[in-house]
């Protein structure tokens, strides 16, 4: 019998300690709750490309459990915007519990139809959070967008694409050997990151120096975790059938290549002006065997700058290569790197000139900003004249006239973290008044060509 009583009272003394432990909801109005965001911004959301996800999450900062009686999308079911919370899809999710001192996520995704409005359009949502009487809202808003959509697209006579919308490419672009592809001012590519623009025939971009006037080429992925990615595109290709293109005031970023061009077939093959190639993965100007006249222009934050194999002809005029490692590229190759011989070690005939550029990088690996590659005995000649340049560990093997070495060409602000990079000119920099007059008279802005001293600048961009 005493065995017994003993038995029963620590039945009864376990069951009050388990009582007491059991962690029970805090229903007090003055429990908190907060979220890692009060707002979710989609920037520009193409119609019918599919959707664009974000997240937030909910903290219970509370000693005890929270009860979320309802976490609700405000618009239902016929909402743009959809949500999935801690891994559920839904609309609308009643008694969530969230322990103590803990969290979860609440996925948004966001897709909107076509709309037959030109103009840029806003789409808003929130979503409604209850807890003890109390309501915490979280507001969401996309900035969608109309455009014309060319998927898997083969142009087989001469075409011109209008700014009238955008135009967004899915599955690849293709332009057939003979035709032309003419761009008008302010014509903007958007493409997706499955979509090569493969050019076996011509391309004519007639941009012009203001924003809205310009070409452009990006990719179609515009909200803020994608944005500035490099890679997210293929790239423009200009295969052996390819000739006569020109690009004039385009702007090419965030491809995994920029420009790839292969055997010459017109003199020069591919035109460049004022143009700027930047936030490529790979290759920003990719030639094999080709031909390219640039003028003002500027490549930039590259993983390979400019990268020339197999000989060819080119012609280089006030250009600024550059490039400064960040969150995305590592500045771990020279920003010029050119070779008279292919990757089977064929050699060709190599003519280059470069006149008023700049070809600098930050410090680190790359002791020389130029490296040339000379093999066989095919006709060579590489010409840098008023050039301002980075080479550490001696001088390029080439003709060089009245240029600059390992001086910082000052340009006018730089900054990694922010993406900030402004490669117009210091007033203290040392290319300003240094360049030769080759009848070139504005520069990448547009601006007039000629100092105080009656000679340019040396780079794309006057003082």
């Amino acid at each position: 019998m005493k065995n017994l009583l003993i038995a029963l009272l620590v039945l009864l003394l376990s069951t009050a300690y388990t009582a007491c432990t059991k962690t029970s909801f805090t229903t007090s109005k003055d429990a908190q709750l907060s979220t890692s965001a009060d707002t979710l911004h989609f920037d520009t959301v193409f119609t019918s490309t599919g959707s664009v996800a974000d997240r937030f999450k909910i903290f219970n900062p509370n000693k005890q459990k929270l009860l979320l009686s309802n976490i609700k999308l405000a618009g239902g079911a016929t909402s743009a915007f959809k949500i999935n919370v801690d891994g559920v899809a839904g609309n609308n999710f009643n008694n969530v519990e969230l322990e103590a001192g803990d969290s979860l996520y609440v996925f948004v995704s966001v897709s909107i139809n076509p709309n037959a409005a030109n103009l840029p359009f806003i789409f808003r949502d929130s979503i409604l959070i209850n807890y003890n009487g109390n309501e915490k809202i979280v507001q969401l808003d996309a900035y969608g967008r109309n455009a014309h959509f060319l998927r898997d697209r083969k142009i087989t006579a001469d075409t011109s694409f209008t700014k009238d919308l955008p135009i967004v490419i899915l599955g690849g672009l293709v332009v057939a050997p003979g035709v032309t592809l003419t761009l008008e001012e302010g014509t903007k590519i958007y493409v997706h990151a499955d979509a090569p623009i493969l050019i076996n025939g011509s391309l004519h971009a007639e941009g012009r120096k203001f924003d809205s006037t310009q070409v452009s080429f990006q990719g179609d992925r515009l909200d803020v975790d994608f944005r500035d990615y490099p890679g997210s595109w293929p790239g423009i290709y200009f295969s052996e059938t390819s000739r006569n293109n020109i690009l004039t005031f385009t702007n090419i970023k965030n491809a995994f290549q920029g420009i790839i061009t292969k055997e010459s077939v017109s003199n020069p093959k591919i035109t460049l002006n004022e143009c700027t190639i930047t936030n490529i993965y790979d290759a920003g100007i990719l030639s094999e065997h080709s031909t390219i006249i640039a003028r003002n222009c500027l490549v930039a934050n590259c993983g390979n700058n400019i990268a020339i194999i197999g000989g060819g002809t080119y012609n280089f005029n006030h250009c600024t290569i550059s490039s400064y490692s960040n969150l995305f590229i590592n500045h771990k190759n020279p920003v010029l790197l050119i070779s008279n011989a292919n990757g089977q070690n064929q050699t060709n005939s190599l003519t280059a000139n470069f006149r008023n550029c700049i070809f600098y990088g930050d410090s680190g690996i790359v002791k020389n900003e130029i490296v040339l590659d000379k093999k066989g005995t095919t006709p060579y000649s590489i010409n840098f004249q008023n050039i301002l340049y980075r080479n550490k560990e001696g001088s390029p093997q080439a003709n060089i006239i009245n240029s600059i070495n390992n001086q910082d060409p000052q340009f006018d602000s730089l900054d990694a973290g922010k993406r900030i990079y402004n490669f117009r000119l210091k007033s203290t920099s040392p290319a300003i008044n240094k360049g030769t007059n080759t009848g070139i008279l504005f520069d990448l802005d547009g601006k007039p060509r000629g100092g105080t001293a009656g000679l340019p600048d040396i780079g794309a961009y006057e003082f």
